[in-house]
């Protein structure tokens, strides 16, 4: 997860494929749309990183 920006995650074009590996990858579609899903414009930084956290949780 290291240098993502947890903001911009959402406006990441994701991969064709799921990984489907216990912790996702940033760039995996389903963490992707989980993102879109939230507002991220409400959010601080730190309660954007911890939905980042829960979205790559399988």
């Amino acid at each position: 997860m290291g240098k993502v920006e947890p903001a911009t995650v959402a406006d990441l074009k994701p991969k064709k494929k799921c990984c489907r590996k216990s912790t996702r990858c940033v760039r995996c579609p389903v963490v992707i749309h989980r993102m879109r899903k939230l507002d991220g414009d409400q959010m601080s930084k730190k309660q954007l990183s911890k939905a980042l956290k829960k979205a790559r949780a399988a």
